[in-house]
């Protein structure tokens, strides 16, 4: 999970590099997506799993958890 410094906006997802991905964000190699237009780039919160599908599996469940909210 990664937020911007007024953590007002979280984003959710998963990669099988996370300090590559982490500075990805913070140098904004992909300027068109969610992250880099909410400027997302501090490291909030992180889980490890043995493989991806359970990580996806997770991410799918807290990404649920998310909607409820609004």
């Amino acid at each position: 999970m990664i937020t911007n410094k007024p953590n007002g906006v979280l984003y959710i997802g998963c990669t099988e590099r996370l300090k590559i991905r982490i500075s990805q964000h913070k140098r904004k190699v992909h300027p068109n997506t969610f992250s880099a237009r909410y400027n997302l780039n501090k490291l909030v919160y992180f889980e490890n799993f043995e493989t991806k599908e359970e990580a996806i599996k997770r991410e799918r469940q807290v990404k649920k958890w998310e909607e409820i909210g609004k």
